[in-house]
């Protein structure tokens, strides 16, 4: 293969999809073993955390959509079962799983939040909330691990994310600081523990330097998205801005660590775009038809897929869109719809509601994108997926009040 040959399109979006683990087809991806699950946070880098529940929270979906059915449980020991830490939560993309390999280039991080970076700068300025956050600190290191409703507020009932009772404030200034960590969670609501009695021995505390951390941003971005346009590999942290994660990326390209190639986009022309160096045996096997992209799945919203701003119209001509924080009235596509992956392609999507006391699965809508036919072959790998996902909610029945086109919803039926 030579780079100087635009790749087709196909092997864009191969290399993109196998990069995010996405590629192999459904029996051939790695049993989900613990190490197995590290491998893959790590080749991620993080896996974003929502609050959103229509069906598994997005962390669990996410895996899903690699791994097929496996068990959560196996996912929260390596995050809270102290015989099993291997990952943590913080910010890194947003409020994310992390891997304690890479939990030095978060400490800069903290150091700004103990330095005044915060989003209430004036707060913590107060003497009052200060005395409070030594309070909380106190209580949380002679009574041990504690959760916010362990807190007493008598105050005005508190509805919104802002208006936190004064202790839920003290406890997050805590964690932002990397004072307390999360060392558990009881029905998803955060348990905070001392940063030493739960983060593992022998991990790395070594403060790296900004530019240190920016390079290490930018480098594992560019490997876990796979191709890229340079600035794009900014948003898939959320941290380091376009301009100077283009500088980044340009002393990689004259170093050698990156390379620039041609590749074609979803509307037929033909870009400038960025591959890691370690990724070209995977590029030469996508371009050479080696390598192919054969999962059919579905993706959370919050999906590492979507990360980089653009890329998604860019190589599948698909708007990637959360709708849930929109009025009603306004959603073109529903509360919280979830991309359909089909090989190589993002031909739909679907708004579910898993109602957990029927075991039914409900699809308030079910759309694929303009173009799309329902093919034998697309009915017959969303069933199998769809069966799949159905397993995975201890489903047993599925519900489609609507459809777009009417004959999609139809046919999936009948072929579950």
């Amino acid at each position: 293969m030579s780079l100087s040959s635009p790749l087709p399109l196909t092997a864009v979006r191969t290399l993109a999809l196998h990069a995010q683990a996405l590629a192999a087809p459904p029996g051939t991806e790695p049993a989900p073993t613990p190490d197995a699950i590290l491998k893959l946070v790590e080749q991620l880098g993080c896996v974003q955390i929502d609050t959103l529940h229509m069906v598994q929270r997005s962390h669990y979906v996410v895996l899903w959509s690699r791994f097929g059915r496996y068990d959560p449980a196996d996912f929260d020991r390596l995050i809270y079962d102290p015989a099993e830490r291997r990952l943590f939560e913080y910010w890194l993309h947003a409020a994310s799983i992390i891997p304690y390999s890479v939990y030095r280039y978060r400490l800069p991080l903290m150091d700004h939040f103990r330095n005044g970076g915060a989003w209430w700068p004036e707060w913590i300025k107060d003497p009052n909330n200060v005395a409070l956050v030594e309070q909380v600190f106190a209580r949380i290191r002679q009574e041990g691990a504690l959760r916010t409703s362990d807190f007493e507020h008598d105050g005005d009932q508190r509805g919104t994310w802002w208006d936190w009772k004064p202790a839920k404030r003290a406890l997050e200034h805590l964690y932002n600081t990397g004072e307390v960590m999360i060392a558990d969670r009881v029905n998803f609501q955060r348990v905070y523990d001392l940063r030493e009695r739960v983060l593992p021995p022998g991990i790395d505390t070594t403060v790296p330097a900004p530019d240190e951390v920016q390079r290490h941003l930018v480098e594992h971005a560019l490997r876990a998205l796979g191709i890229c346009e340079s600035g794009q590999a900014a948003e898939y942290t959320y941290e380091v801005r376009r301009g100077p994660a283009r500088a980044i990326i340009a002393e990689m390209v004259e170093s050698g660590a990156a390379v620039e190639v041609q590749g074609e986009v979803a509307d037929g022309t033909v870009k400038t775009l960025v591959v890691h160096r370690d990724t070209l045996p995977l590029l030469e096997q996508a371009a050479d038809g080696a390598l192919a992209a054969g999962r059919t799945t579905f993706l959370s919203p919050f999906d590492s897929l979507f990360w980089a701003r653009g890329r998604d119209q860019m190589f599948w001509n698909f708007r990637q869109t959360l709708e849930a924080y929109l009025p009603a009235p306004k959603r073109q596509w529903g509360y919280f719809c979830l991309p359909i992956l089909h090989r190589d392609r993002l031909v739909g999507r679907f708004d579910p509601k898993l109602e957990r006391k029927t075991g039914t699965l409900r699809l308030k809508a079910l759309y694929l994108e303009p173009g799309v036919a329902p093919s034998e072959d697309l009915i017959a790998d969303v069933a199998g997926a769809m069966r799949d996902f159905l397993a995975f909610h201890d489903a047993t029945d599925l519900v489609i009040e609507r459809s777009d086109p009417a004959e999609f919803g139809d046919q999936l039926l009948a072929a579950l």
